[in-house]
């Protein structure tokens, strides 16, 4: 499968930073949006980075300016891999990949039915199954279900039970998909379901969303393919 990979970099940065926008917003974090990245002044939540890369020309000081890196935890999504933060004071967290698949693509059928979580209480049985006793079920707060690009995929059990999901991202040309997880089987358990809910929720939209190692592998073996390499810096303290 042959894609036009700047492109997609692109629409697929772009969603992510607004997913990174709604999900400050919901913990009452105001961000902005500028010509080459989007910024929070102030820490943003658990794994959620202060700056995400708009552009792969972004200007390193400019950047770096805008965020809170006397805090605890500053970070910034280098979405083109292609800045050096080493001498503000940054060092390299992980390595990733993006990746796409197009729209409509064949999906495995799933035994598990699906929902989107609508309100407090149905996040929070979502929350809880993501975070698995990890003690961050409280990252997604209630009001994350008032955003109207934010859909939180629950796929349930026979039993009505939360057992996989992920959280899509709906933007102007592409669909996010992170926060995928199953209680069973990893990955590859969660992606039948999560993407035949995407397929009825956004049949037109092409899926991105970003993952290493071993979730890497599963994204590809269910359909996706990548298309450039992204970069998360952590200021060191």
């Amino acid at each position: 499968m042959t894609t036009p990979k700047q492109p997609l970099v692109r629409a697929a940065a772009r969603n992510n930073a607004e997913w990174c926008a709604a999900m400050s917003r919901s913990h009452g974090l105001a961000g902005e949006f500028g010509a080459h990245a989007w910024t929070a002044p102030s820490r943003t939540p658990l794994y959620y980075p202060d700056a995400v890369t708009l552009e792969p020309n972004a200007d390193r000081a400019s950047l770096v300016s805008l965020i809170d890196t006397a805090a605890p935890g500053a970070s910034v999504k280098d979405c083109f891999a292609n800045l050096d933060l080493t001498p503000a004071g940054f060092q390299v967290l992980f390595e990733a990949q993006w990746i796409h698949r197009p729209a409509s693509a064949p999906v495995l059928a799933s035994d598990l039915s699906w929902d989107v979580a609508r309100d407090a209480d149905a996040l929070r049985a979502w929350a809880l199954a993501w975070d698995a006793g990890d003690g961050n079920a409280d990252l997604f707060p209630p009001q994350l279900v008032e955003d109207p690009a934010t859909f939180v995929l629950a796929g349930r059990s026979a039993a009505g039970r939360v057992v996989a999901g992920a959280v899509a991202s709906r933007s102007d040309q592409v669909v996010g998909i992170s926060n995928v997880f199953a209680l069973d089987d990893g990955p590859d358990a969660a992606w039948p379901v999560v993407l035949g809910a995407v397929n009825r929720l956004f049949p037109t939209l092409p899926v991105v969303g970003y993952e290493q190692g071993d979730d890497l592998a599963a994204a590809i073996r269910h359909g996706f393919e990548p298309v450039g390499p992204l970069r998360i810096w952590l200021h060191r303290q």
